[in-house]
C-alpha cells in the first residue's frame, strides 16, 4: 500500500522530545498538510512512499521548534536605545516615554515582523507576546507564518491606543476578538504587573480572561523594589497578593518569579500556575536569579523566554538556553544543577505546556502540528556531535537552516520565505531614525 506525504524530511537525526527521549539517528519525519503523520527510522520507511516535497536532513538534526514563552516583539525597534541600567530607571526614563512617543500600529506592525524573522530564523516557531496594539503583531506574526499567542497589554496609565485608562480591559476585549479565528494565533491578555496595575483592573483582566478562556499573563516578583513596594502597600509579598486577589490558576502565566519566597513556591505549585523563567533579560536588568531549579523541583510548569530586544538584547533562544544552565550551576556551585537535557525541554515542551499547546506543539509526534527545525551540524563549534547535550552548550541559533511550521516552509537555507525581510527591515529603520 502506498504512502503518500506532502512533505517528508528523510536521513535526518530525529530529536522528538527533547530531554524526554533519545534521538532517532538515520531518521525521518513524514507530514501531510500541517500535521505530523508519521516519525521513525529510515530503515522502516514503507517502501512505497511517496512526498509532494522531500527535505533531505543530510545528518542534520531535526527537532521540534522552541517555544518562546515570554516576548516583546515590537520591542525590536528599543533593542540598544537604553542598557546598563536598573529596571525602574530604565523603564520610567527610558522605555515608557519611547513607548508613549512613538508605539503606534504600524510600529508594531513592522517591528513584530522583523523580530518573527529573528525568532524565525534562530529556530523559534511559537512566541507568547505581549504588548499594546496586538491586532498588529497578529497580523504581522500570521503573514511570517508563526504561531503566537498573543496578549493585549493592560495598565492603570495612558497607554499606546488605550489613551484612557478606564477602557484598559474594553481595548483587551476588542483586540481578543480580532484575533479570535486567526491562523495559528491564540489570543490571551497581559496585565504589566502588580505594581502598575491596580487591583480593579487586575480583577478586570483576569475575569475577562476567565470568560474568553484565554490565558493571562503578567510580570511577578521580578525585583526587590518590586517586593519591597508591594509588601509597604498590602502587607504580603506579589505572589500572596496575586493569590488574594484569586488570580493564580492554571491559566495564569507568571513572567520571571526572581524574589521567591519558600511559601510563594508553594502557593504557585498548588495554583497550577504556569511560570516563564527569563534568564539574560534577568542578568542584563541584575535583577537577580529566579530559582528555577526550586521550581521545577516543586512541580512548577516552567517555560523560557527571551523578554524584548530592548532588556535581553536578542531573541535567540538557543542563547538563553545556555545562559539558563550555566547561570544556574555557577549561582549553586553544583555542575548537575539544570542540565542540558532538562534545559532543552523547557524550550520546547516545557513551554508548550505553560502556554496550553502541549497538545498541539512541543514534541514530534503523529497528530501533533509540524512545527520543527533543522540544524546543520557540519560546523566546527558542533562537530564531533556525540550527544544532544551539545545543543545547549554549542549551539547557536544561526545553526537553524531550516524552520517549518503548519507543514509550511518559512525558512530554508537561512532564507525567509514567508515575506520580504529586506523590506520589513528598511520599514523598521525608518522608524528607528525618528528616535535619534
Amino acid at each position: 500500500m502506498p504512502f503518500t506525504y506532502d512533505l517528508l524530511i528523510a536521513n535526518g537525526i530525529i530529536l522528538a522530545a527533547p530531554g524526554l527521549q533519545p534521538p532517532i539517528h538515520e531518521g525521518y519525519l513524514a507530514i501531510r498538510g500541517d500535521t505530523i503523520l508519521a516519525v521513525g527510522a529510515m530503515a522502516n520507511l514503507p517502501s512505497q512512499t511517496t512526498a509532494r516535497q522531500t527535505i533531505d536532513a543530510r545528518g542534520g538534526l531535526v527537532m521540534p521548534g522552541l517555544v518562546n514563552g515570554h516576548c516583546h516583539a515590537a520591542m525590536t525597534l528599543f533593542r540598544g536605545l537604553a542598557d546598563d541600567l536598573p529596571l525602574m530607571d530604565w523603564l520610567e526614563r527610558h522605555i515608557f516615554p519611547a513607548e508613549a512617543r512613538f508605539v503606534t500600529r504600524e510600529m508594531v506592525y513592522w517591528c513584530s515582523k522583523l523580530a518573527a524573522a529573528e525568532m524565525i530564523l534562530s529556530g523559534t516557531t511559537t512566541v507568547a507576546d505581549s504588548y499594546f496594539f496586538e491586532e498588529a503583531a497578529a497580523r504581522a506574526f500570521h503573514e511570517a507564518g508563526m504561531r503566537a499567542v498573543v496578549a493585549q497589554g493592560v495598565i492603570d496609565f495612558p497607554a499606546p491606543g488605550v489613551p484612557d485608562p478606564g477602557k484598559n480591559i474594553e481595548a483587551a476585549a476588542t483586540v481578543i476578538e480580532r484575533c479570535r479565528g486567526v491562523e495559528r494565533i491564540t489570543p490571551a491578555i497581559f496585565c504589566h504587573s502588580p505594581y502598575t496595575c491596580g487591583a480593579k483592573t487586575l480583577a478586570g483582566a483576569k475575569a475577562l480572561a476567565q470568560a474568553e478562556g484565554c490565558k493571562f499573563f503578567i510580570h511577578l516578583a521580578e525585583t526587590q523594589d518590586e517586593i519591597k513596594q508591594i509588601r509597604e502597600q498590602h502587607g504580603v509579598s506579589p505572589v500572596q497578593y496575586l493569590d488574594q486577589l484569586h488570580l493564580l490558576d492554571q491559566d495564569t502565566v507568571a513572567i520571571h518569579c526572581v524574589h521567591l519566597t519558600a511559601q510563594d513556591i508553594s502557593i504557585l505549585r498548588e495554583r497550577d500556575t504556569g511560570v516563564i523563567t527569563c534568564p539574560e533579560s534577568n542578568m542584563k536588568l541584575a535583577s537577580g536569579i529566579a530559582p528555577a531549579p526550586a521550581m521545577l523541583t516543586a512541580g512548577i510548569r516552567l517555560g523560557l523566554g527571551t523578554d524584548g530586544c530592548a532588556s535581553n538584547n536578542d531573541l535567540d533562544l538557543f542563547a538563553e538556553m545556555d545562559s539558563l544552565a550555566k547561570l544556574h550551576k555557577v549561582a549553586s556551585q553544583d555542575p548537575t544543577t539544570m542540565p542540558a537535557k532538562q534545559t532543552l525541554r523547557l524550550a520546547t515542551s516545557g513551554g508548550a505546556e505553560v502556554l496550553g499547546l502541549s497538545g498541539i506543539i512541543g514534541r514530534l509526534a503523529p497528530g501533533l502540528k509540524a512545527d520543527c527545525i533543522i540544524l546543520d551540524l557540519n560546523a566546527p563549534h558542533l562537530t564531533p556531535f556525540h550527544n544532544h547535550d551539545l545543543l545547549v552548550y554549542a549551539a547557536k541559533g544561526s545553526d537553524v537552516k531550516t524552520t517549518i511550521i503548519d507543514g509550511a516552509l518559512v525558512m530554508d537555507e537561512r532564507r525567509i520565505l514567508a515575506f520580504d525581510l529586506a523590506e520589513t527591515m528598511a520599514r523598521v529603520r525608518e522608524l528607528a531614525a525618528a528616535l535619534r
